[in-house]
């Protein structure tokens, strides 16, 4: 068998090959690492082409079909999480390139930056921390406000969202919920007590949101929601960034109103001239909700055992069933 060329893409801190032990890969395979983001789809396409197998980290790089199209040799992806919506699955099927993804990820790392996010706006933690750093000391810092007895707005209920609402709870604050489908008895079952949408964005000291992103919640938060929240009311996004409309949540952010914690934005990595950087009343990361040793470490082991098994001949955890790839032994 001659020897695979594999893609590791999107490896921004430089931990896929210590994460796991690519040892029975790089022996019957050449590996490559790319650790920075791309430019544009002409850079993706140049530089993938000679590789029959990429390990895609999440959402990171986008593949649709004009892309997948432009990368002939492709056979496999390897990707990491359980689900994408920025992979072409069906463009992958028809072109005969298997697509398998990781086990389920249970981290709660998500949830966790989200209360993080939440703690840091409610208490100016990164303009604190730079004041300390020039010697300003508390010099022009915003007053802090207590978490306890505020009431904390959840934006899907899930498993994610579920966990929110309990730290919430941890921390005596009232936690109302709102989603498209959620019912009053789930909310109740989790001591949550599910409210309407307006509501929600109109009574809430703190809004968090943990919807997954379709065409049914794209941009579901938008001018009216932010106008309606309190002068001083904290808005958190860590699932995804188009889940809100970013014009409103701009405009609502320069009135001075809000607080908004984002780790998530429309485009990533978010530009360094975009507006939401020049702002103070923002809390921003990286993208990093998922971003934990014991996540990548999953991610990886699995993707070393999905590429072994596609080498051998019998593909697992396989994303999209209906593919009929070509023989493994012989890449384009």
């Amino acid at each position: 068998m001659g020897h695979s060329a594999i893609a590791i893409i999107d490896d921004y801190q430089g931990v896929a090959l210590r994460a796991a032990d690519w040892s029975p890969v790089a022996a019957q395979a050449d590996l490559q690492v790319f650790n920075r983001p791309w430019r544009d789809e002409d850079e993706i396409a140049r530089e993938l082409a000679p590789f029959d197998i990429v390990v895609l980290m999440r959402e990171r790089t986008a593949f649709p079909a004009p892309l997948i199209a432009r990368l002939p040799r492709l056979r496999l992806i390897a990707m990491t999480g359980h689900r994408t919506t920025t992979l072409d699955l069906a463009t992958c099927t028809q072109r005969g390139i298997v697509v398998s993804h990781t086990t389920a990820n249970p981290s709660s790392a998500p949830a966790e930056l989200a209360f993080a996010l939440i703690l840091a706006c409610a208490r100016a933690l990164p303009q604190a921390h730079a004041n300390v750093l020039r010697g300003a000391w508390e010099d022009g810092l915003p007053m802090g406000v207590p978490l306890e007895g505020k009431r904390l707005g959840i934006v899907g209920l899930g498993k994610l969202g579920s966990k929110v609402a309990r730290y919430g709870q941890a921390f005596g604050m009232e936690v109302v919920a709102w989603s498209q489908n959620l019912t009053a008895d789930a909310a109740a079952a989790k001591g949550v007590r599910r409210v309407d949408k307006d509501e929600l964005f109109a009574t809430s000291d703190v809004v968090s949101v943990h919807l997954a992103l379709s065409e049914r919640s794209l941009r579901i938060i938008g001018h009216a929601e932010f106008a309606a929240m309190k002068d001083g009311a904290i808005f958190v996004n860590t699932s995804r960034g188009p889940l809100a409309d970013e014009t409103a949540l701009l405009e609502a952010l320069r009135s001075g109103r809000l607080w908004a914690g984002l780790d998530v934005f429309d485009v990533e990595p978010l530009p360094r001239d975009h507006p939401l950087v020049s702002l103070s009343n923002v809390v921003l990361t990286p993208h990093l909700g998922y971003v934990v040793a014991d996540t990548m470490e999953r991610f990886y082991r699995d993707s070393v055992e999905n590429i072994l098994a596609y080498l051998r001949g019998t593909p697992i955890r396989v994303a999209n069933p209906d593919v009929r790839p070509p023989a493994a032994h012989s890449p384009a």
